[in-house]
């Protein structure tokens, strides 16, 4: 019997050959800050492709210059960067994989030094790079330099970035795109009480504080009907009065309203005062109650082994699995677990690496 992992999963029209995915997972190496993807990127994504993932998801990528987490992050605000673009998804496509990038404005939490050995930690001055954020609320994360509220017609110009984003993703040839509303960014801003003191249309009771994510998805559905739309929730703020599952599933129901097609369960991130108990697959629990909205739901969170992702499918915890840390300790991963589960390894590998597996 195949194991569930390496079977097929569809998300509107689209067929991922398997259930392994590459989590979005930072580079800080558009070196030139212009947003723009570079050798490091296209050789980083291929080369997970080639090892076996169903879906790479392309890291956080900025819907606007200040939507960037550090002036290092990519970004696809232009038609320029969609042409870049292009070349990783013709390159992943080419291993048999099928490629998302995950779209986001990290609000508060932007104009940050990159996190790399050597960098320094909190904002980048304005004189060396750095830009004034934005949020919900004019509310700092940490010691974070203190945002500018945003007005309404703000919002809205954020949520056009967004859908325009997406259109340049569907241009440059990807297959779905990812909304950030997780880690503390900008859709995990407004969906937390922790930092959403708003009165207007996007702030107050839950269903308000969710409206920026859904009208993201909506006016994505809108102009682009047949590309999945994956949204990254963060589950739980992890601190009393914060964000809860319970909530969390009742967001994705909207969100599954407004068009979205899966939901990429995390958490955490938007106060540094949680108290995470991070462990072995310790987010799991949660993508089993987000599920409960009714949308497929990928689990993502020190999955390490080939067994514990097969069993989170097997027992109903999740539909996919995204994996971060142990696709960069070894690009050829999904070879690797497919040889364990007993998968068909024959059908991923690439011919030139025949004598490995």
């Amino acid at each position: 019997m195949t194991a569930k992992l390496f079977s097929p999963i569809t998300l509107r029209n689209v067929e991922f050959r398997n259930r392994l995915w590459v989590s979005p997972m930072c580079q800080y190496s558009a070196a030139a800050r212009d947003g723009m993807p570079g050798d490091w990127h296209l050789a980083h994504y291929a080369g997970m492709a080639r090892g076996g993932a169903g879906l790479v998801i392309v890291e956080a990528t900025g819907v606007l210059p200040e939507g960037r987490i550090s002036p290092e992050c990519l970004g696809l605000w232009n038609d320029e960067q969609a042409e870049a673009f292009a070349r990783i998804a013709e390159l992943v496509h080419a291993a048999g994989a099928k490629a998302a990038v995950q779209l986001g404005h990290a609000g508060r939490k932007g104009s940050t030094w990159p996190m790399l050995p050597g960098e320094p930690d909190g904002s980048v001055p304005l004189d060396q790079g750095g830009w004034e954020t934005v949020a919900p609320s004019a509310l700092a994360f940490g010691e974070y330099e203190e945002p500018r509220a945003l007005t309404a017609a703000g919002v809205r110009e954020i949520i056009a970035g967004f859908v325009a984003a997406a259109r340049r993703a569907a241009s440059a040839g990807f297959d779905a795109v990812e909304v950030h509303g997780a880690h503390g960014y900008l859709g995990h801003q407004f969906l937390s009480p922790l930092s959403n003191r708003r009165t207007d249309e996007y702030g107050g009771d839950l269903r308000s504080r969710a409206r920026f994510l859904t009208e993201i998805v909506a006016g994505i559905r809108d102009e682009l009907p047949e590309l999945p739309v994956l949204v990254r929730l963060s589950a739980t703020d992890w601190v009393e009065g914060g964000l809860t599952p319970e909530d969390v599933r009742q967001t994705a129901e909207w969100l599954r309203e407004a068009g979205a097609d899966l939901i990429d369960v995390s958490s955490g991130a938007n106060t540094p005062r949680a108290a995470i108990p991070v462990g072995p697959a310790y987010q799991a629990p949660l993508a089993a109650v987000v599920r409960e909205a009714g949308l497929p739901v990928a689990s993502v969170g020190l999955i390490t082994e080939p067994t514990q992702a097969e069993s989170l499918l097997t027992l109903g915890a999740a539909d996919a699995v995204c994996v971060g840390r142990e696709w960069l300790r070894n690009p050829y991963l999904g070879l690797h677990w497919a040889k364990a589960l007993r998968a068909d390894v024959e059908a991923l590998r690439p011919q030139q690496v025949w004598r490995a597996f």
